[in-house]
């Protein structure tokens, strides 16, 4: 059995709860801290996934595995939280609502790594075989060269260095997100309010390959399509919205939670 999850903690206690998600290469305070501010009307929960900042790795044959990582999330959604997942984090989100559908306040899913709600696409089938091939080369080369490639030596790195040199070493050998079986139908059927958020990929960072952006925008329209959820698409932004486009997506998660009451029971077919 996994350990806890570390979690950082905004916010007064008394509001209601959010749960982050972090994707890869990251960790939860580093990922949202753009997010700080909502924590004057919202109690904000950052957990670590495994593998990550201050959690110990997942059990098994991987530093960082979704299906863990979804099952210590579900246990802090307490009551009722709405729950926010970006990238691997998406995936992570996805399968944690699909577990505690009563526990879910709102669902908002931030360019997740969800391929397989589109593999039938050409596009997306092929960028998971480039991904494939970029990861194998990637975990051939290492941890360190994997970083000079997402941090270009001029731009800053985040801190502490241990924890993203580690952060670095999951990512390469975590469970692939892009893999996972989707639960796609059990939160389609749940009625709590779902948003999906893509960048317009109008801006590329370097460590991107050409095919991520139109990939991603298919993936995350057909899982919106099939989760019956909502989705926008936020101008100046890439894969980082939290990051890029931090006041227009604080906006709109906060519009969403304004609108959300108790949790809702899953809606039945």
């Amino acid at each position: 059995m996994s350990e806890r999850l570390s979690v950082s903690r905004w916010g007064d206690v008394v509001q209601p709860d959010v749960v982050l998600v972090h994707g890869s290469l990251t960790w939860g305070s580093e990922t949202f801290a753009a997010q700080r501010p909502l924590a004057d009307r919202y109690y904000l929960v950052l957990p670590d996934r495994y593998g990550y900042g201050g959690s110990p790795d997942a059990t098994g044959d991987y530093p960082s595995d979704y299906r863990q990582d979804a099952t210590a999330v579900a246990d802090l959604l307490g009551g009722g939280a709405h729950l926010v997942g970006h990238s691997y984090g998406g995936v992570v989100a996805l399968l944690t609502a699909a577990q505690r559908p009563d526990r879910v306040r709102s669902l908002t899913l931030i360019e997740p790594a969800a391929h397989q709600g589109a593999i039938d696409d050409p596009v997306v089938a092929d960028a998971v075989r480039e991904m494939r091939s970029v990861m194998d080369e990637a975990r051939r080369r290492g941890a360190d060269e994997y970083l000079s490639l997402a941090f270009p030596s001029d731009e800053p790195r985040p801190g502490p260095p241990g924890w993203l040199h580690r952060a670095a070493g999951s990512a390469l050998h975590e469970l692939p997100a892009w893999l996972a079986p989707l639960p796609l139908q059990e939160v389609a059927n749940a009625n709590y309010p779902k948003l999906v958020i893509s960048g317009a990929w109008d801006v590329m960072a370097p460590e991107h390959l050409p095919s991520t952006a139109t990939a991603l925008r298919l993936v995350a329209r057909k899982v919106a399509t099939t989760i019956g959820a909502e989705w926008r698409e936020v101008p100046g932004a890439a894969h980082d919205v939290h990051r890029e486009q931090p006041d227009l997506l604080n906006t709109m998660l906060a519009d969403l939670w304004s609108r959300i009451g108790q949790p809702s029971p899953p809606r039945r077919q």
